[in-house]
């Protein structure tokens, strides 16, 4: 893998060029910290490589397009979802353009977190966790704490030795809506048990809160006013006073076949929603984790065999297109041949097959790629920032250990 001294003498772009080219002026990454290879285009990145596995790509211009999104149009406090992509570079991007709250789930992702951004806010919305882990965060500064039950409840008093500074997130289990990857069935209190809840919470918190989750990809904008109305319906039940509400994650991305509203829609129902709920006085948390970084990774894929439509890749199911083939998501494609990209002509859909002695490890798509694509060629995988590389395995022996950054715009 390529140094940054190397790419100082060797690439298309110096760090030098970089802060001279700056999309943003808040955008103040160093990515010397994180010893990555930059390079201005994706053909850049294939000249370069001389490896054998697939590579990851990081845009952080486009984290940061997305960040800033978020920043100026969400109606309350945004925390990033670090479980989407812990990337260094992703966070320090998102730390640069002003994101300063993360939402976090395990001893790890704290650690990670205090370890580059100690002046951070942490947020363990985690519904189950360890007792390790409860007190490590608390030694670490959180004060922030997800519940679904009473029994999780009484393990963080107990782990924080009865602490009298803790703000507890009350997680509702909601209807089942009508996500791409719905989320309902493993976490959350139900209508039944969650005012009592509140009530047993809000004798020990200092600070306490609502949360839910719509599901994952969650492009139906009316599912979060389902989601603030049936929180309004609980809070009055429990007849008690809280201090904030968190709409949780779910804000999309639209992948090919998955059309998104704009972003700035859901930030105005949202709000609109609040306000008719009576919760507009209230703090608002929202927790993006896909939309914040989705856009600003992909993988390049190299074809090692044409069978009819069926190309066999270097990377697959087991490694960054595990969405494309455990959720058959069609994930935006582009060829590359000889470190240019081919554009024009007929198209063919394809069908991908991963590396892997597995024949679960098959990606059904179809994927719509120049008609003669053929070995040897490159594909750039797009929108695989979000749940691409952090899902990845070592299965069978292929994996890599490449990451590059793209300063291109498009």
């Amino acid at each position: 893998m390529l140094s940054v001294e190397f790419q100082i003498a060797m690439s298309p772009m110096s760090p030098i060029h970089l802060a001279a080219e700056k999309q943003s002026p808040t955008a103040t990454a160093d990515f010397r910290l994180f010893e990555l290879p930059t390079y201005r285009t994706v053909g850049d990145a294939l000249n370069a490589y001389k490896g054998d596995d697939h590579v990851y790509v990081i845009y952080p211009r486009k984290v940061s397009r997305a960040a800033r999104t978020f920043l100026d149009g969400f109606p309350g406090t945004v925390l990033y979802a670090i479980k989407a992509n812990p990337h260094p570079a992703v966070l320090k991007t998102v730390w640069d353009e002003g994101v300063r709250n993360f939402d976090v789930a395990s001893i790890r992702e704290v650690e990670l977190i205090h370890q580059y951004f100690p002046d951070a806010r942490m947020f363990l919305m985690h519904p189950v966790k360890s007792r390790a882990l409860i007190a490590k965060a608390y030694a670490y500064g959180v004060r922030d704490f997800s519940v679904d039950c009473e029994g999780e409840l009484q393990k963080i008093l107990e782990c924080t030795n009865g602490a009298a500074d803790l703000t507890i997130h009350l997680r509702l289990a909601l209807p089942e809506g009508d996500a791409d990857m719905p989320l309902t069935g493993k976490f959350g209190a139900s209508k039944d048990t969650a005012p009592a809840l509140l009530q047993k919470a809000r004798a020990c918190a200092e600070y306490l809160g609502i949360c839910f989750h719509v599901g994952s990809q969650c492009r139906n904008i009316g599912n979060y006013d389902m989601a603030i109305g049936y929180a309004r319906s609980v809070v009055d039940a429990a007849d008690v006073t809280i201090d904030s509400i968190d709409v949780g994650g779910g804000f999309p991305v639209s992948y090919p076949g998955m059309p998104s509203p704009p972003m700035a829609e859901f930030f105005a129902a949202i709000k609109t929603s609040l306000k008719n709920h009576d919760f507009g006085a209230l703090d608002v948390l929202g927790e993006p984790g896909r939309a914040l970084c989705a856009e600003g990774g992909s993988s390049l894929v190299r074809i090692e065999l044409r069978k009819g439509n069926d190309l066999y890749l270097n990377d697959g199911s087991y490694g960054s297109l595990f969405d494309a083939g455990q959720c058959a998501w069609k994930y935006p494609v582009r060829l590359f041949r000889d470190k240019v990209e081919i554009n024009g002509g007929d198209e063919t859909g394809f069908r991908f097959f991963g590396p892997t002695c597995d024949s679960l490890d098959v990606m059904p798509g179809p994927f719509h790629l120049p008609s003669d694509a053929r070995e040897g060629d490159w594909i750039e995988v797009q929108h695989l920032g979000a749940y691409g590389q952090v899902l990845a395995s070592g299965f069978n022996g292929f994996y890599s250990d490449t990451t590059c950054v793209v300063l291109n715009r498009d």
